[in-house]
Formats: structure tokens, sequence, C-alpha cells
């Protein structure tokens, strides 16, 4: 019999308010030298639309903040796994900005995030280990694979690991990409479970490129002249940003399923981070056609959820994994001996994936 790392439960918290494209048509976009945008509005959030899919995203209510969607999330992924909170060794709280106030835009970090959501489980065992892990939109993944480390190793036996982020605060109002950008949270709680046939995370990679890739995305001052207290936003090369994706994703999923022995015809689900659906698309086709696989059914093996809940960084992967779980997204369903993929791409750059047996 060995240790294997298995996801026992999961939860979700998605923002009440709905914010849809035509909302943007009043807004006023500028580019980088600060000069208003001369296509219509309606021709910039018709072009959006097209290439990422994107018709509405959620913001969170000004009453919440992001440490706050972790702890829902993390609450619903707690009762699902049925144990008592007590008993998990770490909280891991993947996110990039910390809490920002809705009327303050300087990021708050301390205490971490992790301690913050221990604090609102009431959780007194200090043996539980809470800390932060900033890794751009691949955070969520990562904080799994730094899971199943803890539980191969012997170290730990439950882990809950969440994915936390409110974007709508830290984006530019007049940067046209402040269209894609949401909010919410996703949580999964791991288990160690002995079984003689491997179970649950059976692979893993990641790789970071940052000697000329490192500053796709940052943080930078507003090209429009209402701010002018040097308040920084997330700025993104969005170009730079498509190529690398298509350039270092497809390759790495491919050498992490390899990695773990699943012939590619059985892979079941890929559980992306929902960036673009276009970006996304090129990425899944290139995976199976460098696996030598044809004809495949994009639609069924990657479903998505963009159009409707825009991006929200670390937790876009666990929010899409919970939906499914809990059938809310139609068409769609993870039954015992699917064979999964997750997988993220984002700031740093980071790129990682693991590959998921279905107990």
């Amino acid at each position: 019999m060995s240790i294997f790392s298995v996801i026992t439960g999961s939860g979700k918290y998605i923002p009440e308010i709905i914010v849809k494209n035509e909302d943007f048509l009043t807004k006023s976009f500028v580019n980088e030298k600060g000069e208003k945008l001369t296509k219509a509005n309606e021709e910039i959030i018709s072009k959006l639309q097209e290439i990422t899919d994107i018709q509405e995203r959620r913001y969170l209510s000004k009453e919440y903040n992001t440490s706050d969607m972790g702890y829902f999330a993390a609450k619903a992924a707690i009762e699902s796994a049925e144990i008592d909170p007590e008993s998990l060794d770490y909280i891991i709280v993947a996110h990039n900005f910390g809490d920002v106030l809705y009327n303050n835009k300087k990021s708050d970090m301390v205490p971490t995030l992790a301690s913050r959501v221990k604090h609102l489980l009431k959780i007194k065992n200090p043996d539980c280990v809470a800390y932060d892990l900033p890794f751009g939109c691949p955070g969520w993944v990562q904080g799994v694979i730094q899971a199943d480390y803890y539980i191969k190793s012997g170290d730990a036996k439950k882990v809950l690991v969440i994915g936390a982020e409110n974007l709508s605060r830290i984006a530019d109002p007049h940067d046209i990409d402040s269209m894609i950008y949401s909010d919410g949270a996703g949580a999964v709680v791991v288990e160690a479970k002995e079984s003689s046939t491997p179970i649950g995370v059976l692979a893993h990679k990641t790789r970071s490129d940052t000697y000329s890739e490192a500053h796709f995305l940052k943080m930078d001052i507003s090209y429009h002249t209402e701010f002018e207290d040097n308040t920084l936003f997330m700025k993104m090369n969005g170009r730079k940003l498509y190529e690398y994706a298509l350039n270092t994703v497809p390759r790495l999923v491919v050498e992490t399923i390899e990695k773990s022995g699943v012939p590619f015809k059985d892979i079941k689900k890929v559980l992306i981070h929902q960036a673009n659906a276009k970006m996304d698309e090129a990425i899944i086709q290139r995976v199976f056609k460098l696996a030598g696989v044809q004809d495949i059914n994009s639609e069924q093996i990657m479903p998505m959820t963009i159009s409707k809940l825009g991006n929200n960084s670390v937790a876009t992967v666990p929010i899409l994994y919970d939906m499914i779980i809990r059938h809310e997204l139609e068409g769609h369903e993870i039954k015992s001996g699917d064979h999964i993929v997750f997988a993220s791409v984002g700031a740093g750059m980071n790129v990682n994936a693991f590959v998921y047996l279905v107990p």
C-alpha cells in the first residue's frame, strides 16, 4: 500500500454582482500615451468578446475582501470533505494582491490571507500551518502540487488549498484589459489516502520563465490623467502573453501526461486556467496534436466558464472543478476512474500542470 493525494472536498465563492459587457459602453479607454482610443466602445467590446468569449463577469461587493472569499470557499470545501477543520495540517492560500479595500488600492498582506482564513474558520490548532502562495494565475495548481509533496513526504494528512482573487479592485478602469478581470474563490481539501494502485495526483510539472518574460504581467501607473497619485494597477502585454502561453503550455501539459504514464486517449478532462477562450482552444488543440491524437472534441474535454465568470486568476481552475463536481456545468461530469489534467499559466511567467485520477 502507498500513500496518495486525493481531493475529498471542494467549494467556491462567486460574487453576486454581475457586470455585463454593455456596462463598459460609457467607459473612457486610453492607450499607453494617455490618448483616448479612436475606436468606438461598441467595437472594442465586440472584439474583446470575440477573442475572450467573455459576456459578463463577477465583482465583489464592497463589504467583503479577498480573504472573505477564501473563507467562504474554504468553509464549503471543509463541509464537502466532512472533516474537522482542526485536523488540517496546512492551509495554503494562493493569491497575488492580498486584501484590497474597495476604496483603497494598496495591497494588504499582513497578516497573510491564510492566517486570516484560519482565524475566520476559528481553528485553534497551532500545528495547522497557514501560509500564502503568490505565484501568478497558476498559484492554486501550485498549491495542490505543494500539498502533494507534504502528503507524499508523510508530513501532512490533510491540506486545504484555496485560490482567491479580487482583480476588479486592481484593474485600471481606463485600460481595455479591465474587461477581462473578475473576482472569486475556489478551494479543495486534499487528503492522504492509502491505495494498492495509484490514485489522486499521479504526476506534476512546473516551469518558470523570467529571462525575458518576467514583466509580461506587471504593476504600473494608469495612463489616464485621472490618477495623479501614482496608484499602481495590473498591466498586461496581451500579445506577448498569448505567444508565451502557446509556446509553453502545450509542451508542459504533454510532458506531464507522459510523466504520469496515462495514455492520451484516456484523458477525460483538461481543466485549464480561464484566461482567454481563443487561447485556451489553441492550447488544447496543440496538446493533442503534439500527442498525435486526432479529431478531439475540445468542448467536451475542455469545459469553460469564462463567458459568464471572466478571469479571476487563481480561482478559475478550482471554481471550474467545483462546478463540475456539483453538476452545475451543463454537459460535463467527473466520474470515478476519470483521468483529469489541471493546468495554468500566468504572471512570473509560470506554467504548471498535474494529472489526477479520480478514485
